[in-house]
């Protein structure tokens, strides 16, 4: 037996005006990714979205002219819901200053408490790899990427530097990302008591970031 997935919706505000344009679209969003996220997308038509959402599939269409509009604006909302989703202008001091810790652990601490203010959205990623849904190239392509780009070029010019070891920049980003996201796997589907690591979200970006550190710094080799 499937998962009763129960959304709270209405098609009025509390003082009983229908909703604005815009605010229907959110909340067609944030029922969209609610549902993908417990059923995948395969599991969810368009038709169980407008009926979770209170609305027609009209209306959904009205908003979204079809599954792939809908896809891209969940991530352009993910992305102006937080700094969490814009590596570029979280570090960007850090990366001026050429502050080691602070970039990566920055990065680190943003992404940990993006995982643990939205697991719906982690879960929604990992469902649209599973199924080799588009979804997950187009946040590879947004988000993944420009981390890789970031970190890569930052870490190639602190190893111009003499400040960091030779070897493959997306190697350091590879482990570095690893670290973050195992860790928040284990705390939003796997460990969720946290009974084999029990930190907060700052200790954790801290520690993380001295492992990598301590093993790609010039000064500890």
């Amino acid at each position: 037996m499937s998962k009763q997935i129960t959304i709270k919706t209405g098609a009025t505000t509390p003082n009983g005006s229908r909703m604005a344009a815009e605010d229907r679209r959110l909340q067609i969003l944030q029922v969209a990714v609610s549902l993908f996220s417990h059923r995948g997308f395969v599991g969810t038509t368009t038709k169980e979205i407008a009926q979770a959402a209170g609305v027609s599939e009209a209306m959904v269409f009205r908003h979204f002219a079809n599954k792939e509009e809908l896809y891209s604006a969940i991530l352009d909302h993910k992305a102006c819901s937080g700094d969490a989703m814009n590596p570029e202008a979280m570090v960007a001091e850090a990366l001026q200053e050429k502050d080691d810790r602070a970039v990566f652990e920055r990065l680190a601490l943003g992404a940990l408490e993006h995982h643990e203010c939205d697991p719906e959205f982690q879960r929604l990623l990992l469902h649209a790899a599973l199924e080799g849904h588009e979804l997950a190239q187009m946040f590879f392509e947004k988000f993944v990427r420009r981390v890789y780009e970031l970190l890569g070029d930052y870490v190639t010019e602190r190893q111009r530097d003499g400040a960091m070891v030779a070897m493959d920049p997306a190697i350091v980003v590879r482990a570095f990302i690893g670290m973050i996201i195992h860790h928040s796997l284990n705390n939003n589907l796997w460990d969720p008591k946290r009974r084999l690591l029990k930190i907060s979200n700052q200790e954790a970006a801290k520690q993380f970031s001295d492992i990598l550190l301590n093993g790609i710094s010039s000064k500890a080799a």
